[in-house]
């Protein structure tokens, strides 16, 4: 698949088919492609958690509103907050964990779909919540959800405004 297919391709999806993703799926294309990313001084601070256990998920579920239909996996995209803070002080600890997040994400979302698999980003939940339910120590802090399965149906782009880049200076006309 072609880079700009997937990314003008790409829709988050919230209806999801009951079959299961197999997991070397889920390991070697999905969350490979999320450590992948640029990180901010190389730091490498993410931490992934796929969650496939049906119980985990209703429990997910029930604290993380973003998290529609019934995916057949939620990944937990995670910092390491005390090890960002040693590599990178307070800017790695507040900033540069939350773009590594994103980036890693849009990996994610990316590698999935050119694996004909649909996902959602989510970030309506309760961290601390997700925390005790994945077990997580109080330095790895989820900061984005993803839901993860194969879509019921085709999702539609919606339109997009291009009048939104300006060169060398911005301007109140186009």
């Amino acid at each position: 698949m072609e880079v700009w297919e997937a990314i003008q391709g790409r829709r988050s999806i919230r209806s999801f088919k009951p079959d299961p993703v197999p997991e070397d799926l889920v390991r070697k294309l999905i969350l490979e492609a999320g450590i992948w990313a640029p990180t901010g001084g190389n730091a490498q601070t993410w931490r992934f958690v796929a969650v496939t256990d049906p119980n985990l998920i209703r429990k997910i579920k029930m604290v993380a509103p973003g998290v529609l239909g019934n995916p057949p996996v939620v990944i937990a995209v995670c910092q390491d907050v005390d090890e960002a803070e040693r590599k990178g002080s307070k800017l790695g600890r507040n900033v540069l964990t939350l773009m590594d997040t994103a980036l890693a994400a849009q990996n994610i979302l990316l590698a999935a779909y050119d694996q004909d698999l649909g996902t959602c980003l989510i970030a309506s939940f309760h961290s601390g919540a997700v925390q005790e339910i994945l077990h997580l120590p109080p330095s790895i802090v989820p900061q984005l959800l993803i839901s993860l399965g194969y879509p019921q149906a085709k999702a539609q782009a919606p339109k997009r405004k291009l009048e939104v880049v300006w060169f060398n200076e911005y301007s109140q006309e186009q």
